[in-house]
């Protein structure tokens, strides 16, 4: 069962653009919360607010109205250097490109977030970083770089790559869009039991219906606001 308190909550959440004289409303008075270990799936059409709801609860960016709170404190209207901290330590992200640094091997990408926090990379964290990247099947790719990897393999570093300063939340943009049926069925069959096994909260934002229906839950917007947040099965 999931722990009853929220990793993350989103209470009357709007957000509204500014352009000179020029106002967008782009949310509407969103409210939900998400729990350790629950695997969610954000559905809508393109320029329904999905991408928008995804920065919010990311940090990226600040509501207009509303309350975002991470780990039951209150994030969403913090500075930029505290909420850049939070991101840091708390929430991971997986986007549609997997935005590996091809300079570096793929241990060493996995690794990047701990390099992100100014601290060396201990033994522990190391050993830790392997032992992941050998659950999703790359123990023979931790000194390859990118370039020697498919996409498919890519991908999957990056999923490792969120997870790598142990976070509460991980958020995923469309990680499968990029990727063919098979790549895309093996990376979202991990990001589900990593999110079991583990107790990390995950949140995707996907086009993909099948995906959807095979979370704990469907968030569905439309044009901006929340029209259902309902348990599958």
């Amino acid at each position: 069962m999931p722990d009853p308190s929220p990793v993350i909550e989103l209470e009357g959440v709007g957000k509204t653009y500014v352009s000179g004289a020029v106002e967008t409303p782009v949310l509407f008075d969103v409210s939900f919360r998400i729990h350790s270990g629950e695997f969610a799936a954000v559905v809508g059409g393109s320029g329904s607010g999905k991408t928008t709801l995804l920065n919010l609860m990311g940090l990226l960016d600040r509501p207009t109205r509303g309350r975002v709170c991470v780990q039951g404190a209150e994030a969403g209207q913090l500075p930029e250097q505290e909420r850049a901290r939070v991101r840091r330590d708390r929430i991971g992200f997986i986007f549609q490109f997997h935005y590996l640094l091809p300079e570096f091997t793929v241990l060493e990408n996995a690794l990047m977030p701990c390099r992100m926090r100014g601290i060396r990379w201990q033994a522990q964290q190391v050993e830790r970083m392997r032992a992941l990247l050998d659950l999703v099947g790359l123990a023979d790719k931790l000194d390859a770089r990118p370039s020697q990897l498919s996409g498919g393999q890519q991908q999957r570093v990056a999923v490792v790559r969120a997870l790598a300063n142990e976070p509460a939340l991980v958020l995923a943009d469309e990680p499968t869009g990029n990727l063919d049926s098979k790549s895309g069925r093996v990376v979202f069959d991990l990001m589900r039991s990593l999110s079991r096994e583990s107790g990390t909260a995950f949140v995707m934002v996907t086009h993909d219906e099948n995906f959807a229906l095979e979370t704990d839950r469907v968030i569905r917007i439309r044009d901006g606001h929340i029209v259902s947040s309902l348990p599958n099965g």
